[in-house]
């Protein structure tokens, strides 16, 4: 165990490492804790969708915070850096170009399989496909008892062979993205663990790489499907991320600026319209917070 985390369990069966982890947290464990699983029977993601991934093919994880030291209304930015540290953790171990994992907002990891060269837009043309999710949970915000639950959850030594039959083709894993390089969960959690400890100490001098964050985003410029809670769905143009609350800008001729935010609260889906459609199958690997979906609730 590093200096960086306060408590570390690994477990080879649990029904939710967000439960676990939360758990903890309500128990008065302090920051930074961390549990990771080998398998899950419980898994979730956002609006609780069930997730699932055999045993030892994904790394899944939940980290719990207590961030006293955020502002309540930059919590979000939690589960940001998490989904970038597993980002750079996860390009390293399958031998990918940088920027070759996408954060699909509000929560997914993907890749751009088989994309064309890339055009003046900057962007690709090929089928993305889902490697993992991120889920956050919160409780307590604005109070002297904040706690941040983060799971991820990540598609690693999964052979397309054995993906779900229903979902293979919006899916994918570091094993195939790598040309059937061997993955080894341990050193991505090592990496992982490096990352994201570096990432939450400048979170915590008050500094977020807006920069990284928003150039990971693969929704900017494209035509996007916001599907909400009972709302008809729509569809318009991605522009970017709001850097004060992380909320989705899209194009909206009749809001103020020609612009509008959309929280992630307010959709229950973001799909990629026109041939660029992500599934939000209810069988990807992923544990998570709130998702925050982290992967490995």
């Amino acid at each position: 165990m590093t200096a960086f985390l306060a408590r570390q369990e690994r477990f080879e069966q649990i029904g939710s490492t967000n439960d676990a982890v939360r758990a903890w947290l309500g128990a008065g464990t302090p920051e930074v804790c961390l549990a990771v699983a080998d398998e899950q029977t419980a898994g979730r993601g956002r609006a609780d969708r069930t997730w699932i991934a055999p045993r030892g093919a994904a790394l899944l994880l939940s980290v719990g915070f207590r961030p006293a030291w955020l502002a309540p209304a930059h919590a979000w930015r939690l589960a940001a850096v998490t989904s970038l540290a597993m980002a750079d953790a996860a390009e390293d171990v399958a031998g990918l170009r940088d920027h070759a994992i996408r954060l699909k907002w509000p929560n997914d990891l993907v890749i751009e399989a088989d994309a064309p060269e890339h055009d003046a837009t900057g962007l690709g043309g090929g089928p993305i496909r889902k490697l993992g999710g991120v889920l956050g949970e919160a409780d307590g915000l604005g109070t002297d008892d904040p706690r941040v639950v983060v799971g991820i959850g990540v598609n690693a030594a999964w052979a397309r062979a054995d993906f779900p039959v229903a979902i293979a083709p919006a899916m994918t894993s570091l094993a195939e993205a790598s040309g059937g390089r061997p993955i080894d969960r341990a050193l991505l959690l090592d990496g992982f663990l490096s990352r994201l400890e570096a990432r939450v100490e400048a979170l915590r001098a008050g500094r977020f790489p807006m920069d990284d964050w928003t150039a990971r985003q693969i929704t900017t410029g494209r035509i996007v499907r916001l599907e909400g809670h009972g709302s008809a769905p729509e569809e318009a143009r991605a522009l970017g991320l709001d850097p004060a609350t992380g909320a989705l800008l899209v194009a909206d001729p009749t809001a103020p600026g020609g612009e509008r935010a959309v929280h992630a609260g307010d959709v229950v889906h973001v799909r990629l319209a026109g041939g660029a459609a992500v599934a939000d199958p209810a069988a990807v690997a992923a544990p998570a917070a709130g998702a925050v979906p982290a992967a490995g609730a």
